[in-house]
């Protein structure tokens, strides 16, 4: 029997937690289990063709909405050409509503519904051992000849301790982030997501979650990403594995982890004070700071503590932070997301990650969509297009926002420049959404760019966004291009290397490893504000920097850049 699990991921960098728990917990019949992963990027043809080659009896789709038209598409082509194979699925994209699913594609065979471990191995001892019957399955719907769709009883959650670790040959992950959890479930009743709807949290005991994290650590896996909604819901568990990863540190390994900042105790943020610079990094879900959208998607958080503990953890700098905000959610318009915005960039994150609500099927919000007014694309990914409070127009000034921010912050290829230009405006929302539409005037979002020409683009905006102070954004990009990397080719703009050749000869003797750099502005005190008060001065005098591109920040990836010696005049 050739029972074939596949994935379909958003990247190749990422690797899918759920086919290969659904293998591991159908231990007794792996020799019958074969896994394919591709990624959105592969053409359908050639997904389908993989499949084909397989020769499967029995064939089975990992569905998510980065997925989902991917998975109907090849469900109907591969029936054409092999209608004797079941085809069955599973996953949030159709546990919600699995009888409407089943009846737009009567090709499929039926549905695993919620999780689907321990629906899976069922399904695989009925293929292979020919029993128990699929209507005896708890957690299916499925098409039955002339009884039509049957729903078979509920499935109960299993224990964490009962799923078996998956890991065993890491190989196979190469180059790609790995997943883990150590729970499931979520204390929270967010109303736009799909964790609120199990009740409780599952927790995975201990001793076996710091056996598994071991195995990571010995193999000195680069990235393992928990997917635990809240990880630190439970103080105990949390600090524990918190306090094992700091103990059996290798000095390779980073941890990824969801965490609700305003739970964080003083125990908890003292610990991760005390980590190595990148052993860790926190995502932390803010999504909004309006108080009455807060209360409308029935979260709960103390933003005030949420804004002190996201303080302490930066002012410790050895963790990278990811502060999230969700555009569409109710109660919250154009000016109060605005505002919202402005709260979360001041914490100054590493990473502000802008994104869009996705009205989900099964959840509180999607049950109330009309209520809300919400409009949402038909297809995956159900992205919100307007609400009673925002409308289209102003969810594409938000999308203009939102690809300023990646390019120009998120990136942390342009650091300096942007302190400085957020002396141009009150509110950084306002800052990046005039760049965006400054772009959208020149017909820039239609090509892709190079790091350079993004530069020039600035300055090009510069002109006129703030046209006195060009000279000082000449230095301050200068000094990011070179902060990076040691740049191929001198930026058009920057004085000749000829004006200190002998300086550079003398403080450079590693060649390529290391770049000299002259300054008239005070580049340190942009450096080493968070945000600037004012225009930085320009000395009587040049500043050296000498960049060193073997000592790179754990967290940004940054040069070492020291000043070396300050001309008076």
């Amino acid at each position: 029997m050739n029972i074939l699990l596949v994935a379909i991921n958003a990247k190749y960098i990422h690797s899918n937690l759920a086919v290969h728990s659904l293998r591991a917990y159908a231990g007794q019949y792996r020799e019958h289990i074969r896994l394919l992963e591709y990624t959105i990027n592969h053409r359908v043809d050639y997904i389908l063709q993989g499949i084909y080659r397989q020769q499967p009896d029995v064939l089975c789709f990992s569905c998510y909405i980065w997925n989902f038209r991917y998975v109907q598409e090849l469900a109907v082509e591969f029936h054409k050409i092999a209608p004797q194979v079941p085809i069955w699925v599973g996953g949030p994209e159709v546990s919600y509503e699995a009888k409407a699913f089943l009846l737009a594609y009567p090709m499929v065979q039926g549905v695993m519904v919620g999780e689907g471990e321990a629906t899976f191995c069922a399904l695989c001892s009925y293929y292979v051992e020919g029993k128990p019957e699929i209507p005896q399955i708890p957690g299916l719907v499925f098409r039955d000849g002339d009884r039509g769709l049957v729903q078979t009883a509920c499935r109960e959650p299993l224990g964490m301790d009962e799923l078996p670790f998956c890991y065993g040959h890491l190989e196979d992950f190469a180059n790609r982030i790995i997943y883990y959890e150590s729970s499931r479930g979520c204390p929270f009743f967010c109303s736009y997501c799909l964790s609120s709807i199990e009740k409780g949290i599952r927790l995975r005991s201990l001793d076996l979650v710091e056996k598994e994290l071991q195995f990571f650590l010995d193999h000195q896996a680069p990235q393992v990403k928990f997917v635990d909604r809240t990880f630190n819901c439970n103080h105990h568990h949390a600090f524990q594995i918190w306090k094992y990863i700091k103990e059996h540190d290798n000095g390779v390994t980073n941890f990824h982890f969801e965490v609700s900042a305003d739970l964080l105790t003083e125990e908890e943020l003292a610990l991760i004070a005390s980590m190595r610079p990148g052993l860790v990094q926190l995502e932390i879900g803010v999504q909004s700071t309006h108080g009455a959208t807060i209360r409308e998607i029935r979260r709960t958080m103390d933003l005030p503590r949420l804004r002190r503990a996201v303080g302490r953890v930066r002012a410790e700098g050895n963790v990278h932070q990811h502060l999230d905000l969700i555009a569409g959610l109710p109660e919250e318009g154009f000016e109060t997301f605005a505002e919202s915005f402005r709260q979360v960039y001041a914490m100054k994150p590493q990473q502000l990650q802008l994104g869009f609500l996705k009205v989900l099927k099964g959840s509180y919000l999607y049950e109330h969509r009309q209520e809300y007014g919400v409009i949402y694309q038909e297809y995956p990914p159900y992205e919100v297009m307007g609400t009673r409070w925002l409308s289209y127009g102003e969810i594409l000034k938000i999308k203009l926002v939102e690809e300023m921010l990646e390019v120009y912050y998120n990136s942390g290829q342009f650091g300096l420049t942007v302190k400085v230009l957020e002396l141009t405006e009150d509110n950084p929302f306002d800052l990046f959404l005039k760049l965006g539409e400054f772009y959208e005037r020149r017909g820039l979002f239609a090509m892709s760019h190079s790091r350079m020409r993004r530069c020039q683009i600035l300055l090009d905006y510069i002109e006129e966004a703030d046209p006195l102070h060009r000279e000082l954004y000449e230095e301050t990009l200068t000094f990011d291009l070179y902060y990076r990397e040691c740049m191929k080719s001198r930026p058009p703009w920057a004085p000749p290397l000829s004006d200190f050749r002998e300086l550079s000869r003398e403080y450079c003797q590693k060649g390529k490893r290391m770049h000299l750099e002259a300054f008239w502005y005070d580049m340190e005190a942009v450096l080493q504000a968070e945000v600037l008060q004012d225009y930085p001065k320009k000395n009587k005098g040049r500043t050296y920097f000498l960049f060193s591109y073997e000592e790179r920040d754990p967290l940004t990836g940054q040069a070492k850049a020291e000043r070396i010696r300050r001309e008076e005049s």
